[in-house]
C-alpha cells in the first residue's frame, strides 16, 4: 500500500480505494483493513468502516462484530479509543506520513496486541481519510483471581513457556514428574484454567498487567 501511496498526488487527492484496492486479494488471513473519514475537529464524529474483515477467531472476543461500522464516538469501549486509536490518528494527520508500530493495549479489559500501519491520504490541506492496516498477534485474558506464585511455581511456568514438558521440568528441578503435576493441577484449580495450555496464556496476561503497571496506551 506504501508504493500506491506515494504514486497519489497531494494537489490531486485521492479516494482510499485507489491505495489498497490492489492489495485486498493479498491480505493474510489475520489482516484487518478500515478506513476512517476524517470529518471536523472532533475525533468522535470520525466515522471507521471496515473494508476487509480479519480471519481471527477467539472465544474471548469477536473482534469483527466489535468493530463494526460507527463513528468513533458511538465505538463502546470509549477508553481503548480515546487511550489506543485517537492520539495516534492525530498524530499521523499532523504529520501526513504513515505510521508503523506494534499496540499493546486493552479492549473490554482484554489484553490486546497487533501490528497496525495507518496512512494518510494524501492532501494539499487536510487528509480526509486514513486507512488502518493491522495484524493480530495476542489477545490475552487475563484471571480474574490474582495469586501469588511461589518460586517453583514461577520457574515451572518460565519453563513451559520455554517448551519444556512435565517430565524435563521435573528433571531440571530435581523433583518427581508427579509433584510437577500436582503443582500444575493446583494451580490451574487456583486460577480456573481449563488445561495446561490455558493456565500459561492467563500467566502471561497477567505478566502483561503487571507490565503495563495499569496503563492502557500502546
Amino acid at each position: 500500500m506504501i508504493d500506491a501511496w506515494l504514486q497519489t498526488d497531494a494537489g490531486q487527492p485521492v479516494a482510499p480505494h485507489v491505495v489498497y484496492s490492489d492489495i485486498l486479494d493479498m491480505l493474510s488471513m489475520k489482516m484487518r483493513l478500515t478506513v476512517f473519514t476524517i470529518s471536523g475537529g472532533d475525533p468522535l464524529q470520525w466515522h471507521m468502516k471496515t473494508i476487509r474483515h480479519s480471519g481471527f477467531t477467539s472465544r474471548i472476543l469477536n473482534i469483527n462484530a466489535i468493530f463494526a461500522d460507527c463513528h468513533i464516538g458511538e465505538f463502546k469501549d470509549q477508553t481503548y479509543m480515546r487511550e489506543a486509536v485517537i492520539p495516534r490518528l492525530n498524530q499521523v494527520l499532523e504529520t501526513q506520513q504513515p505510521s508503523m508500530e506494534l499496540v499493546k493495549t486493552r479492549l473490554f479489559g482484554v489484553n490486546l496486541g497487533y501490528d497496525r500501519i495507518l496512512i494518510p491520504q494524501r492532501n494539499a490541506e487536510r487528509p480526509e481519510w486514513i486507512i488502518s492496516s493491522s495484524y493480530a498477534q495476542f489477545l490475552l485474558s487475563p484471571p480474574q483471581r490474582q495469586e501469588t506464585l511461589d518460586i517453583v511455581d514461577e520457574t515451572i511456568v518460565q519453563l513451559l513457556i520455554e517448551g519444556a514438558t512435565a517430565k524435563e521440568i521435573a528433571v531440571t528441578l530435581d523433583v518427581s514428574h508427579r509433584t510437577v503435576e500436582h503443582r500444575l493441577e493446583r494451580m490451574k484449580e487456583r486460577y480456573g484454567a481449563r488445561n495446561t495450555v490455558h493456565l500459561v496464556a492467563m500467566l502471561i496476561a497477567t505478566h502483561i498487567d503487571r507490565s503495563h503497571g495499569g496503563d492502557t496506551r500502546s
